[in-house]
């Protein structure tokens, strides 16, 4: 099938090539806009804290997430000039669309002015710049201003730059694997432009999304960053083939470009398919935020895969065997005899020694997985944030001199049922208790709430109380408060007889995000090992192969979940690698590594097994099969780990702990895969079972349409 495919990409190359430059045209338009489009929205649909912010949006004009916060230091102040700092705090507020003052409290010398909009956290954040001019043109030019919509708004240019810089670095070291693995020659060209056109796919795909749908903020540097490593993988992959293919072809050019997709196109495809199952899963999280990310996840294996089978085979076609005729670097993919290499001395020795190399590989991993007993999890961390940004300046006031708790207060919304019932005296009497009760918790700061309109609504049906905690949310204290108000004080309170209560803002949403991304983790840790199980035993043709694999990802995974938080949580290496060291882990970062390296990390596996699969299908043992199929894959998945390693350090040398966490966690999770299971524990486990491994009984054959594979020695 592909034979044809290909045949027909070769025939048809002006078109495919103008189309392509059509991708890459409208990509370098995409990426121009595409972060105005972005968010960072943890909004869970139907959870406790959602119904509340409904109410505040539509009752009450407000968005918890479009709130700023403004922070001016009196250091000493008359009474007289704190309501004139008032008067101008509210002035600048309603300079900025549907602005306006929802809280004022002066604490120690220091005015925390809340200042609500209806906007979303996106357009919100917009204005960040337009309220901090309102508030110089008031004579307030040392006022501070934080909040989840500045922080965004501060973020976005600090995201950029870590993208150019992280993309430079990427490029550096790519171009260096390329040029010792292939040697100087004009082929070092093609996988960048694999990954040029793959990166203007996915993002020009993204722009559209994002008019339709949340995509969060991360997405251009997850997408341009992971998009350069995989597209350069695939890339390479060909081109290793290619360059054996084209000493057989007697100088038939297309002859050697339809036989190496065959192959290397074969295995890159579904290398494709692998890599997308555990980001398909993602869809199963009913979040936006987690949703957004797999998709924009999904997008980039299969424009990496379209690239390779449509535009790089017309490259190759082009090039011909001058094209990847090295000069001066001879390049390690060109040695004449891959068989008596490193790989193939790798090889002789694991088969060897199989069991001693298997319980040293798993003995390293289990000890690097233990520190997952201290992982803990929170939706995002307010306080891992670059220190010299305005917003950063001011929460980092705020928590010195009050705590984090008040710039992302808690928000207790009472629905009565019907209008007028706000303003009765047993119902203010019962709220008034409710309302005590809560702010005696040793987890709060203070709270506020009376019978105005910033409290009730028009309608007399709703109502708020505003808790102000202590520590910042997302943390432990926080969870446990959010537990609390939810199962303790809320339920032994008369009004909860009498009306519907919620809870809401970022500590409540915090904790729905959590609970439903892992209450939903267990069904797409399964459907994905499901997935890749069935989609694998075909592939290999075996049984007990597709089960090796999935165990060896499990194991691979857990390695990586324990050097995460021993990088993080307990500072290992954090002074080299530059990270921020912080007590939990961002909720999203374990799901999206999952899904992520659950597919890599197939990626490497079929590389690997289709190889010798190919040996053993010639009539090779199943030894000699192990040691062929390393000896011929082994640098090229060395080389494509370090590549996709070199562009994830783009991630990991950024200033954003999310994105750190999750450029560290892919590239430890990639070196693991590549070296210490995929070249050591794959070939020692295989060598154990020995011709179980190619086992296929007739009957799983024909429900996987593909042939039986009986034992045979």
């Amino acid at each position: 099938m592909l034979s044809a495919f290909t045949a027909g990409v070769i025939r048809f190359r002006i078109l495919v090539i103008l189309i392509w430059v059509a991708v890459l045209g409208f990509g370098v338009f995409a990426a121009a806009g595409v972060n105005a489009k972005l968010s960072t929205s943890l909004a869970v649909p139907g959870s406790d804290s959602t119904k509340a912010e409904e109410i505040t949006v539509n009752h009450f004009g407000e968005n918890s997430e479009g709130t700023f916060t403004v922070v001016y230091n009196f250091k000493h102040g008359t009474q007289a000039e704190i309501d004139l700092v008032k008067s101008k705090v509210q002035s600048a507020a309603e300079q900025i669309p549907t602005g306006k003052i929802i809280q004022s409290k002066v604490l120690d010398g220091v005015l925390y002015s809340g200042v609500a909009t209806s906007l979303n956290l996106k357009d919100a954040s917009k204005l960040t710049v337009k309220l901090r001019s309102a508030l110089d043109a008031q004579g307030l030019s040392t006022a501070m201003v934080t909040g989840p919509p500045a922080i965004q708004g501060d973020f976005e240019p600090i995201l950029a730059g870590d993208l150019r810089g992280g993309g430079l670095l990427a490029i550096a070291i790519a171009t260096l694997i390329l040029i010792l693995v292939m040697g100087l020659s004009i082929s070092v060209i093609i996988p960048f432009v694999i990954a040029g056109a793959t990166i203007a796919g996915a993002i020009s795909i993204v722009y559209l999304l994002a008019d339709r749908v949340l995509m969060v903020l991360y997405i251009p540097n997850v997408v341009e960053l992971v998009g350069l490593g995989l597209a350069i993988d695939y890339s390479i992959l060909v081109t290793h083939r290619y360059i054996s293919e084209v000493k057989l072809a007697s100088g038939n050019r297309e002859d050697a470009v339809i036989r190496t997709m065959e192959t290397a196109g074969r295995t890159v495809l579904l290398s494709g398919l692998t890599a997308s199952i555990g980001l398909t899963t993602l869809f199963l999280v009913p979040i936006p935020f987690i949703r957004s990310l797999g998709a924009a996840g999904l997008v980039v294996p299969i424009v990496s895969v379209l690239a390779a089978l449509t535009l790089q085979p017309i490259l190759l076609y082009y090039m011909g065997a001058a094209g990847v005729k090295p000069h001066l670097i001879k390049g390690i993919f060109n040695r004449s005899d891959e068989m008596n290499g490193l790989w193939a001395r790798i090889a002789t020795v694991v088969i060897k020694r199989p069991w001693q190399v298997l319980v040293s590989g798993l003995t390293v991993l289990l000890i690097a997985a233990s520190s997952l007993l201290w992982l803990q999890l929170t939706p995002t961390s307010l306080q891992a944030i670059p220190r010299d940004i305005e917003s950063a300046k001011g929460l980092n006031f705020v928590m010195e001199h009050v705590g984090p708790g008040l710039v992302t207060p808690t928000v207790i919304v009472i629905d009565y049922g019907k209008p007028g019932q706000a303003a009765l005296p047993e119902n203010v009497k019962l709220r008034t208790k409710l309302g005590l009760s809560v702010i005696t918790d040793e987890s709060v700061l203070g709270g506020s709430t009376d019978s105005t309109p910033q409290y009730i609504d028009q309608t007399g049906r709703y109502q708020r109380i505003f808790i102000m905690g202590i520590s910042e949310f997302g943390s432990e204290e926080s969870k446990a408060f959010i537990k609390r108000l939810r199962d303790v004080y809320i339920p032994q309170s008369e009004l909860s007889k009498k009306a519907t209560i919620y809870v809401g803002g970022a500590a409540a949403q915090g904790v729905d995000f959590l609970n439903v991304v892992y209450g939903t983790f267990p069904y797409i840790f399964f459907a994905a090992l499901a997935i890749a199980y069935f989609l694998l035993i075909r592939s290999f043709r075996s049984l007990i192969l597709p089960l090796v694999a999935v165990a060896l990802d499990l194991i691979s995974l857990a390695a990586t979940y324990g050097l995460l938080v021993a990088v993080f949580k307990f500072g290992f290496l954090s002074p080299i690698l530059g990270t921020y060291q912080v007590p939990q882990i961002e909720g999203w970062v374990p799901v999206f590594l999952f899904a992520v390296l659950f597919g890599l990390s197939m990626d490497y596996e079929v590389f690997i097994v289709s190889r010798m699969r190919e040996a053993r299908d010639k009539g090779e043992s199943t030894p000699a099969a192990i040691k062929e199929g390393l000896a011929h894959t082994g640098g090229v998945v060395t080389a494509a780990a370090i590549i996709l390693v070199g562009a994830l350090g783009g991630l990991a040398n950024g200033h954003i702990a999310g994105l750190q966490e999750l450029g560290v966690g892919l590239a430890l999770g990639i070196l693991i895969d590549a070296t210490i299971v995929r070249t050591l524990l794959l070939p020692s486990v295989m060598t154990i079972l020995g011709k179980w491994n190619w086992w296929l009984p007739e009957s799983v054959a024909r429900a996987a349409m593909t042939k039986a594979s009986p034992l045979r020695d």
